[in-house]
């Protein structure tokens, strides 16, 4: 459930796909690992391959067809039976997001072999099909996020830019698609829920999304020297007590103005 202000933004396209790509990647692997009685190895690779090249399919291929039903039948059904009550155009939208997810897992399947041969030949190879990590897929989507595409509300035939000018460039199935600009999430707003990042502990050494120069919005950002004072260099003494020192150490904790 999304609050009014962020239905339809850049956040909630990445979440949608995101939700999506996560269900398809752990029904996918439960298959695979043979802890589900609807599903097992891709059957359809089990035969074939390349003898000139010297290599044949075996192995469990991880059977990505029954994940991705699986997460349509879960995920999509649910948007499909409300699409009155929250418009076709965001219905529209939400659906692409989360069969981007989809393709995302799908994309980035891999191939992975293994040598058969005398001595450690590698004559004969055995391949299978399988899934990236979740991580390599979770970077796909924020860099889709990071290039968005913002879509017109009015659904007509099919989803369209809303950018006149932009129209006839085709929007693809790994996409992700907005319609509302999001809110600004550096400045405090109640009424939307949004907390700010005024006060929030950042590192000022960091490139990353915990670093100063991003959390901070530019604004910049506060030194204070913290105090920490603990128990340190304990030792059990005979017996039965442990004695220990009295550590103090000074940290510098930076927060955003």
């Amino acid at each position: 459930t999304f609050m009014p202000c962020f239905v339809g933004t850049k956040e909630t396209a990445f979440i949608y796909a995101v939700t999506s790509a996560g269900l398809v990647h752990s029904v996918t692997r439960s298959c695979s690992a043979g802890n589900m009685t609807e599903c097992s190895c891709d059957t359809s690779l089990r035969h074939g391959g390349s003898a000139s090249e010297g290599w044949h399919w075996g192995g469990c291929s991880d059977d990505i067809h029954y994940g991705m039903s699986f997460s349509r039948k879960f995920l999509d059904v649910p948007i499909k039976n409300v699409t009155d009550k929250i418009g076709s155009g965001l219905a529209a939208m939400n659906l692409h997001n989360s069969e981007a997810g989809r393709q995302a897992v799908a994309k980035l399947m891999s191939v992975d072999c293994r040598c058969h041969g005398v001595s450690g030949s590698c004559a004969v190879k055995t391949c299978w099909k399988t899934m990236s990590s979740f991580e390599k897929i979770g970077r796909f989507l924020k860099e889709k996020y990071e290039n968005s595409i913002q879509i017109s509300d009015r659904l007509k035939k099919k989803l369209r830019r809303k950018e006149k000018s932009q129209r006839k460039i085709p929007i693809g199935k790994e996409d992700l698609l907005y319609i509302n600009k999001s809110p600004n999430y550096c400045v405090e707003d109640q009424k939307l829920g949004i907390p700010g990042t005024q006060g929030r502990e950042c590192n000022r050494t960091s490139e990353g999304p915990d670093g100063c120069n991003l959390l901070c919005c530019g604004r910049g950002y506060n030194t204070h020297v913290v105090r920490h004072v603990e128990r340190c260099e304990c030792k059990f003494v005979w017996c039965c007590y442990v004695r220990c020192r009295r550590c103090e150490t000074m940290t510098d904790v930076h927060t955003c103005k």
